[in-house]
């Protein structure tokens, strides 16, 4: 990262950033680590992932990501990590040896908090038990296992390149490597998916008992495969049956919803996660990998990094693409489309604290938005409706200025 903008250069909207109260104090602060490459490309994937050659450049690219965060670190001079997010792509490509270098020069950079978090996503195909063995013993202590589905003609239209009994086995190999707390990723409205095919997927996940379960619609997103050449999706009535039936089971299996597509059992929600949604900070190092962080001055600050795996590992280009200072009016949107995510939302004192704009800044939005039955009348908090979790882009349309 470059070094931040003076408050008098914050330029937003053609107007300077009217200066906020200094921060009484900063949040806690992550790490996102950005390993870009994948097997193959999935139909409906848009995250900034590659398909990957024979030979990874892990020895390159691990040196890139620590000299990328050495010109972060003056930014975050005395703070300490409290979580780490290895994300892609499919971390789990990259070998034992690999990443306990990157995580051996991460904490010679940085502390790490003594209860530190720090998950690897990983998908059933490129599980091998020796390497997941050698992940727990560098300190990664959770996963995040890509299945999706369990069903074969699912995952052959999803482009995945594991099958149904590999995803259940790949559970199984994380426990024996010594992972007691690890996420199972499953999604529904798949093509052609029926209510009972969706409850028979969940049920095979409760069945493994992960300590955490993200369940999500599958989406077209724009730049995708299934964007242009889009597969049959089943009906919204459908879709609404599999949410309801689908919710009811995970909690009657134990699984607490806490945020709009994750449910964990008591105690087991995503720390990393939880600090993205309480609009904590994060550095991020990796191709496309985003940042945000926060100043005593109240400044805060998003980044992105150079995005194509070939350009970041160029030393003549600069690892950071971009950044953008929020300006007052941005805030509330920056600061809800995050907290309204979470069902329980968060305290009213973390928007003053986290923004360092006075609550009362949301007070004509805030009544709005009551009164419509999407935001809960609690003073105390900045909660959704459960109307308002349905149409949480609706409740967010009315904080943009």
């Amino acid at each position: 990262m470059t070094d931040s903008p003076s408050a008098s250069s914050l330029i937003i909207g053609g107007a300077a950033s009217s200066p906020r109260a200094p921060l009484p104090t900063l949040p806690p602060l992550a790490l996102y680590i950005h390993i870009p490459w994948c097997v193959r490309k999935c139909p409906y994937c848009d995250f900034n992932s590659h398909t990957a050659s024979p030979v990874l450049p892990e020895q390159e690219y691990v040196d890139a990501l620590l000299a990328d965060l050495d010109q972060d670190l003056r930014a975050v001079y005395g703070r300490e990590i409290s979580s780490i997010f290895f994300g892609g792509g499919t971390p789990s490509l990259f070998s034992a040896e690999a990443l306990g270098r990157l995580l051996k020069g991460v904490e010679q950079r940085i502390p790490f908090a003594h209860d530190i978090e720090i998950t690897l996503e990983a998908n059933p195909g490129t599980f091998e038990q020796e390497k997941f063995v050698a992940y727990r013993k560098l300190g990664i202590n959770r996963l995040s296992i890509g299945i999706q589905s369990f069903q074969q003609q699912k995952l052959e239209a999803l482009g995945r390149i594991h099958n149904g009994d590999e995803a259940v086995r790949a559970a199984g190999m994380a426990r024996q490597a010594g992972f007691d707390n690890f996420n199972l990723d499953l999604m529904h409205g798949l093509p052609d998916q029926s209510l009972d095919d969706a409850l028979s997927d969940l049920r095979q996940a409760i069945e493994l008992k992960p300590t955490h379960i993200s369940w999500y619609q599958l989406t077209l997103e724009p730049n995708t495969v299934f964007w242009n050449q889009p597969p049959v999706l089943p009906e919204d009535d459908t879709l609404w049956d599999i949410q309801e039936a689908g919710q009811a089971l995970l909690a009657a299996h134990g699984y607490v919803q806490y945020e709009v597509s994750a449910y964990a059992q008591p105690g087991r929600p995503a720390r990393h996660n939880l600090n993205y949604w309480s609009f904590g900070d994060f550095i991020g190092i990796g191709a496309g990998a985003h940042g945000k962080l926060s100043h005593p001055d109240g400044r805060i600050v998003r980044t992105w990094k150079t995005r194509l795996p070939k350009d970041y590992l160029n030393p003549a280009k600069s690892f950071q693409a971009g950044e953008k200072a929020l300006s007052n009016d941005e805030m509330p949107f920056e600061f809800l489309m995050n907290a309204l995510r979470l069902t329980a939302g968060v305290e009213s004192h973390l928007y003053p604290e986290r923004t360092g704009l006075p609550l009362e800044s949301l007070a004509e939005h805030r009544r709005e938005a009551e009164q419509s039955g999407l935001m809960q009348v609690e003073p105390s908090r900045l909660a959704a409706t459960e109307r308002g979790q349905l149409f949480l882009n609706d409740l967010l349309q009315k904080f943009l200025s």
